[in-house]
């Protein structure tokens, strides 16, 4: 039964891409949607019948975020699963690295926690077998009869991403607590068509290949987890030939998928987003997610504190989804500093930090910047010479971000380089971070 939902949607998914031909062609689709979904699920979500009233007045709720989702998760959820058992099952399965039991027939996730809260997520045997035939039908490459070998690197394995492997496709997970080395002799019998790992993983089999140690021809290489860096991408890119593509998924759903020309478009046939604009030009913004492809875990007007920046030129693919230009990382990595004369607060984007970076010298093949206080920002480089920065190389980089932050009127940190250590483990990569949270105390 699985496997006819899985090649309905793949169906599906292929004619939905063609389909529409203007955006207000694909809104009129998707309110339709969000009215067909919550008209099933109100009767068995209290939380949301509480807050909804009806299907038609859906946009005037209040938007939730991961704290309320989690405080609410036994009323939330439409198959009463309680939010104690929920944790137990996906903690012991993070402990045994068994991936498989469910909670009576309902694949349970956990999030990784990037941002300090650990969430649940539950998917449904046919909302699993639904994603799988999106994910084959917007990420595959070829067709879906054939031949494809798919290695997966990330934290935690589940049900949701093994519904891929089916007779002609083959899906191997790569645990990434167990170290690189101890992967390699796999990959190099397995030869993957598909290599689909977070960006920092995707560098350490780019540095591997380089030296040899790997030897794998992909046809299709794709990032997830992880913000992934321009430096990072162009090095990918050459060393394995590909274009290097991106998946953007969450605990909350199935947000984005490049298309063949690399460009990260809106899944806006499972998901309504509505942008919360954080710049005047209103090119960033929060997004505002309405998932009308699930049922079991509802999210509606879930607010996500990524910082996404909006594509203003046409994809050549032609697809009306919305298209982004990048995504720049979390709410909580926007650089704050006082202002130089006013008592007030000014952020700097991520992006803005980044690209002050990369572009102030082409020696530089990697590097991390973390601001740990309002006063003080700590910056690390790794020269393409497999050396720290030359004096002349720190002064560029220092004046590049001086310019950045003086452009938004911040007060000058002290920036000081460090020396250039990356130890992930299993934390994901944020190569701008900031590493305290912003106080509530006034400015003297």
């Amino acid at each position: 039964m699985e496997i006819m939902t899985l090649l309905k949607q793949y169906v599906k998914t292929k004619w939905l891409a063609r389909r529409f031909s203007s955006r207000e062609q694909l809104v009129k689709w998707q309110e339709a949607q969000v009215r067909a979904m919550l008209t099933r699920i109100l009767p068995a979500s209290p939380f949301y019948r509480k807050r909804l009233g009806t299907p038609e007045q859906w946009r005037q709720m209040e938007p939730i975020d991961k704290k309320r989702m989690m405080d609410h998760f036994d009323e939330l959820n439409t198959c009463g699963i309680k939010k104690e058992e929920a944790f137990a099952i996906a903690r012991k399965a993070e402990t045994t690295r068994d991936f498989t039991p469910q909670l009576n027939g309902v694949t349970v996730g956990l999030s990784s926690g990037t941002s300090g809260n650990r969430g649940l997520f539950l998917v449904g045997p046919q909302e699993q077998a639904r994603w799988a035939g999106v994910i084959l039908a917007k990420a595959l490459p070829g067709q879906l009869w054939s031949t494809q070998r798919i290695a997966f690197f990330l934290r935690a394995n589940s049900n949701l991403y093994t519904a891929v492997d089916r007779r002609r496709i083959q899906f191997s997970f790569f645990d990434l607590q167990i170290p690189l080395d101890q992967h390699l002799d796999h990959l190099n019998q397995y030869q993957p068509t598909v290599l689909v790992a977070p960006a920092s993983m995707l560098r350490m089999l780019a540095t591997a290949q380089h030296r040899g140690k790997l030897r794998i021809s992909p046809i299709k290489v794709i990032s997830v987890a992880e913000v992934l860096d321009p430096l990072d991408q162009t090095y990918i890119a050459e060393v394995f030939g590909q274009l290097v593509h991106q998946i953007y998924q969450c605990t909350e759903g199935l947000l984005a998928v490049s298309c063949s020309h690399g460009t990260l478009h809106i899944n806006e046939d499972l998901v309504v987003v509505e942008k919360e604009y954080l710049d005047e030009q209103k090119e960033r913004f929060f997004p505002i997610i309405t998932d009308f492809s699930r049922t079991t875990q509802p999210i509606i007007r879930y607010r996500l504190n990524d910082i996404l920046t909006e594509k203003r030129t046409p994809c050549p693919c032609g697809s009306v989804f919305m298209a982004l230009e990048s995504i720049e990382g979390r709410a909580d990595d926007l650089f704050v500093f006082r202002h130089e004369n006013e008592a007030r607060w000014v952020s700097v984007f991520p992006d803005f930090i980044r690209r002050a970076v990369i572009t102030s010298s082409d020696e530089i093949e990697e590097y991390t910047v973390r601001q740990l206080s309002y006063e003080q920002v700590e910056v690390a480089l790794l020269m393409k010479d497999g050396e720290g920065p030359s004096m002349r190389e720190q002064e560029r980089v220092r004046q590049s971000l001086e310019q950045v932050i003086a452009d938004q009127q911040g007060q000058l940190p002290a920036i000081e380089f460090a020396p250039y250590e990356l130890n992930l483990g299993t934390k994901k990569l944020r190569r701008v971070e900031r590493m305290f949270v912003q106080g509530e105390q006034a400015i003297d």
